[in-house]
């Protein structure tokens, strides 16, 4: 999918549905999945982003998340971020026989000095989003209540570009204001706007709540509102860089349930794995991708 502005109602709604549902793809000969299995750049970030797109295409995925690696700043994507560089970077995924699935890309820092800054960085964010080709955008949200106001009412002005652009925009459960399902529930009802999504992230509801929340009792309360999800695992006291798989999260309950609710289909993006020399984290990588198909084929 290209995505373009100025594009018809048709077109956005056909892209959109390949976004959110992805096309049947064939899994272990007969077994047909719709769901679209992805890595982000974060298990390999401690790693430069070339090294981590091979480790990605090594691993055996078809599809890409842009997060994080090793470089001038942690995040890929920051407010220094060109078009012309995020356009290098897509090359760099093409070039790999690789398609972009989702990008994150936050614009807070903006979003605490004002409402229209807010505005701009966030359609520069949905162009960036344009050179990868990506139909998701990632936003983390904003922690404090006089930032969250700009912030959300950014998403929802500038909604109706990142529509014609046939890019779906998500936050994700990540602290403050935003840690729980509940809490996200009530910011993409707030914007109303159904090209305003969550972005489901397991791994950080035991994350944020110190253990105490556990996602299999969280997701039944994200019915209805789901765009895609990070698959993340938790061991305690505090840790998500683990395997998916490996930790406290009892995925295949956690998937049933967000199934339950309308999220039958859409895309499962690894963020985190083991951490290791990149043979290692390659293979921790390749299990992760194996463990999701396996549990979307038994779904």
């Amino acid at each position: 999918m290209k995505p373009a502005l100025g594009i018809s109602r048709r077109e956005f709604v056909k892209a959109a549905g390949v976004a959110l549902a992805g096309a049947a793809l064939p899994l272990q000969g007969a077994v047909l999945v719709t769901h679209l299995i992805g890595c982000y750049t974060r298990c390999f970030d401690a790693f430069d982003f070339k090294t981590a797109l091979d480790g990605i295409a090594a691993a055996g995925y078809k599809h890409v998340g842009i997060m994080t690696a090793k470089g001038p700043s942690w995040a890929i994507i920051t407010p220094e971020t060109t078009l012309d560089h995020a356009a290098q970077l897509a090359d760099e995924v093409k070039r790999r026989g690789l398609k972009t699935l989702s990008v994150y890309a936050d614009f807070g820092a903006e979003a605490a000095r004002s409402e229209r800054e807010a505005v701009l960085a966030l359609q520069k964010r949905i162009q960036i989003c344009q050179r990868f080709e990506s139909p998701h955008l990632l936003l983390g949200g904003a922690a404090d209540e006089k930032i969250a106001k700009n912030y959300y009412k950014a998403v929802a002005e500038c909604c109706p570009a990142a529509r014609e652009a046939a890019i779906i925009l998500s936050i994700k459960p990540h602290g403050g204001l935003n840690s729980t399902g509940p809490q996200c529930r009530k910011l993409v009802e707030g914007v109303s706007d159904p090209n305003f999504r969550l972005w489901y992230d397991p791994g950080n509801i035991f994350y944020y709540s110190a253990g105490a929340l556990d996602p299999v009792e969280d997701s039944k309360t994200v019915n209805g509102i789901i765009s895609g999800m990070s698959v993340k695992d938790f061991l305690p006291p505090k840790d998500v860089v683990v395997t998916p798989g490996t930790g406290k999260v009892d995925f295949p309950k956690v998937l049933a349930n967000l199934r339950a609710g309308g999220f039958k289909s859409g895309p499962l993006v690894v963020e985190c794995v083991k951490r290791g020399e990149l043979s290692v984290v390659t293979a921790e990588a390749r299990k992760a991708r194996l463990f999701i198909e396996s549990l979307v084929a038994a779904q």
